[in-house]
C-alpha cells in the first residue's frame, strides 16, 4: 500500500479543475449511501461509490452493497468490477473512478463519490500519481538480491538511495522506479467533501442492527459460497464480515461467536475510518444530513 505521508504536494493538473464534484464521507454504518441517494435523485447526479470490498462481484450482504432498486434508480460506479480472486487496488480504483467521474460531468449530471475507504477517496480528490507496475520476473530477481546487492545495483544506474538504505523493499523499489516517487496534487478544484459524525454509543447500536440484518438476509450463505469457490487467503476474503467465518465453518467457533467478532471488527474498522478522516481539514462535518442540500446547492452555483 501506498505510504500517504510520504507523498510530495505538487500543482494541481488543469484537467482536474472545472466541473463540481461532490463526496461523502463518514464511517460504516454513518449514512453516508443514504444521504447520497437522497442528493442524488434531488440534484440529478450519478454516484461513485469508494469502497475496497464492493468491488467484488458476490459479496453484496457482507459489504452492505446498494440495493438493486438503489442501483436501477440511480446509476452506481465501482460495483461487481472483479472477481474475489481478482487483483483490484488503489491505482486501479482512481482509474475507474476518473473515467467515471468524467462520463457523468458528460452528460451534465453531478458526480457524487460516496465511501469509507480514505486512501481511494484521497487517491481521486488529491490525483494521486501511482508507479508504474513491474513484471513478476524483475520483482523475483530483486527479492533474491541481498542488500548490499540492490545498493550496488542503484549506484551502477546512478540513482538516489532511499532514506532506509537498509531496507529492502524501499531499495527494490527505487529500482523498479527508475527513482521516480508517488506524488499527489492539491485537493481537486470544485469539490466539497461533507463528512458525517454520528456519537459512538449511536454508532455501535447501527452497527449491531446491521450486523444482525446481514446475517438475518443471509450472510452466512453468501460467505459459505465464496469460501467454497476461494481460498481464505486472498485478499478479498480478507474483509471485515468474511474473514470471521473462517473458524466457524472449521468448527471452532459457533455462529453467535462469529456475530458477536464481526460486530467488534466492524467497530474497529468504524475508528480507523473515523481517524483518517479526521485528519483531513477540508471535510466539512455533519451531525444533521440534512443540511447538505444547502451546500450542494452552493457549490452548484459557485459551479455556473
Amino acid at each position: 500500500m501506498m505510504i500517504v505521508e510520504d507523498l510530495p504536494v505538487t500543482d494541481q493538473k488543469d484537467e482536474l479543475s472545472g466541473a463540481p464534484l461532490l463526496v461523502i464521507v463518514g464511517e460504516t454504518a454513518s449514512g453516508k449511501s443514504a444521504l447520497a441517494m437522497e442528493l442524488a435523485e434531488k440534484f440529478n447526479g450519478e454516484i461513485v461509490c469508494a469502497d475496497s470490498r464492493t468491488v467484488y462481484k458476490g459479496m453484496d450482504i457482507g459489504t452492505a452493497k446498494p440495493s438493486r432498486a438503489d442501483q436501477t434508480k440511480i446509476k452506481h460506479y465501482g460495483l461487481d468490477v472483479v472477481e474475489p480472486g481478482q487483483s483490484f487496488n488503489v491505482a486501479d480504483f482512481k482509474s475507474l473512478a476518473d473515467q467515471a467521474i468524467a462520463d457523468i460531468t458528460a452528460r451534465g449530471k453531478l458526480p457524487i463519490l460516496v465511501g469509507g475507504s480514505g486512501l481511494y477517496i484521497d487517491a481521486v480528490i488529491y490525483d494521486y500519481q501511482f508507479m508504474p507496475s513491474v513484471d513478476s520476473a524483475e520483482r523475483e530477481r530483486l527479492t533474491s538480491m541481498a542488500v548490499e546487492e540492490l545498493q550496488a545495483e542503484i549506484k551502477l544506474k546512478g540513482l538516489q538511495m532511499p532514506k532506509n538504505l537498509r531496507n529492502p523493499r524501499h531499495l527494490s523499489r527505487t529500482i523498479e522506479t527508475s527513482g521516480q516517487v508517488p506524488a499527489r496534487h492539491e485537493l481537486r478544484a470544485n469539490t466539497k467533501i461533507i463528512g458525517l459524525t454520528t456519537p459512538i454509543d449511536l454508532l455501535k447500536e447501527r452497527i449491531e442492527s446491521r450486523v444482525e440484518n446481514m446475517f438475518s438476509h443471509g450472510l452466512e450463505q453468501e460467505v459459505r459460497q465464496l469460501a467454497d469457490r476461494n481460498n481464505w487467503s486472498v485478499e478479498a476474503m480478507k474483509g471485515v464480515g468474511y474473514r470471521e467465518f473462517e473458524d466457524y465453518f472449521a468448527g471452532g467457533q459457533s455462529l453467535q461467536q462469529t456475530k458477536d467478532r464481526i460486530i467488534l471488527a466492524t467497530i474497529g474498522l468504524a475508528k480507523k475510518q473515523r481517524t483518517w478522516f479526521k485528519r483531513n481539514s477540508s471535510i466539512q462535518w455533519l451531525t444533521d444530513p440534512s443540511q447538505a442540500v444547502d451546500i450542494v446547492t452552493t457549490l452548484l452555483n459557485k459551479s455556473r
